[in-house]
């Protein structure tokens, strides 16, 4: 099974344990982006996962693609030049405190990509899915393009296409809209990840429930075959409760309603969640099992620290089967 992804790399720095920045005198390095943590988390789960970026060509840049590698990420098609290392940085919550990120990304190498640097031709052939985020467009004209390249080419072989179509709003400072951009990067999307608000405000379409709004979405957009969406309650930034459902076109699928506390971190858990999800609708012919596979995996992804999952297919079935003992194994 190979999987391909797309999108920015950053590197993380943040405070240890629950330290705030103004009493910290160190951070902690990560590396990681949201598409990249996907590609990542599969690669645990032994898919040849793929990731497809731009680093700065220096040691950090280096650095940031050996840090993939340790994770089983093939890193073959990324490619080095012109500009800087996107940063971002965290300071954990804790109970009734919530985390702080701080983005430090403009004019990042990624951002500079252009269309024609990437063959996509040769890098998805074999490939099982392509996976995007509504993050990627927004960074710059060049990003917007080279995806939509990606996307047309994925279409062309007959590969499903996933997105998590949330695009943060701030970073489109490139003069184009997410309204402009989004809705043709989207009619080439197998599996879509939104909230009816979503549908709303970037594509104008609207439904009073989850199954309207997924099935408009479907009548927008007639390659769509399944719309996701997670439900999240944060109690405290130490305790959160977590569920999903997958609609697709005449059902909804509920997942178990998780109480997760307390929570390692949070970051990369939606991203755990869509990568559980497309293993689970490429291995199982269950899609009850495939979104119980991608939420129990997103919970055990909040025990982690880091960005990427590293839970295995072991655990994940051991938890979406009803087992949370966190009993220890011998």
């Amino acid at each position: 099974m190979k999987i391909v992804t797309f999108g920015e790399v950053m590197l993380r720095l943040s405070t240890p344990g629950f330290e705030r920045f103004i009493q910290t005198d160190s951070l902690t390095m990560h590396f990681g982006g949201t598409e990249a943590n996907v590609a990542a988390s599969l690669a645990q789960l032994g898919v040849h996962a793929v990731h497809i970026t731009r680093f700065p060509d220096h040691a950090l840049g280096r650095a940031a693609a050996g840090y993939l590698r340790k994770y089983s990420v093939d890193t073959q098609h990324i490619r080095y030049g012109d500009g800087r290392l996107g940063l971002y940085f965290l300071e954990t919550g804790v109970g009734g405190r919530a985390s702080q990120i701080i983005y430090d990304r403009v004019d990042s190498a990624f951002s500079r990509i252009q269309a024609d640097e990437i063959d996509w031709e040769l890098i998805l052939q074999g490939a099982d899915w392509f996976h995007w985020t509504g993050i990627t467009p927004a960074l710059s004209q060049g990003a917007a393009d080279c995806l939509l390249v990606a996307i047309k080419t994925a279409n062309r072989l007959n590969i499903p296409v996933s997105a998590d179509i949330v695009y943060r709003s701030n970073l489109w400072q490139y003069g184009r809209t997410p309204q402009e951009i989004m809705p043709a990067l989207t009619e080439g999307c197998t599996l879509v990840l939104g909230s009816k608000s979503l549908f709303s405000g970037l594509y104008d379409v609207v439904g009073s429930t989850f199954q309207e709004a997924g099935r408009a979405m479907m009548n927008r957009f007639p390659t769509i075959r399944y719309i996701t969406d997670t439900k999240r309650n944060s109690v405290s930034a130490s305790h959160n409760q977590l569920s999903a459902k997958l609609f697709d076109g005449n059902t909804v699928y509920k997942s178990t309603l998780y109480d997760i506390q307390p929570i390692t971190d949070r970051i990369g858990t939606g991203d755990a969640y869509v990568a559980g999800l497309i293993y689970g609708l490429l291995t199982f012919n269950d899609l009850q099992r495939a979104v119980e596979f991608g939420v129990a995996a997103s919970v055990l992804k909040h025990t982690i620290p880091g960005d990427v999952n590293l839970a295995s297919i072991a655990e994940i079935d051991t938890l979406a089967s009803g087992d949370s003992s966190g009993k220890l194994r011998r």
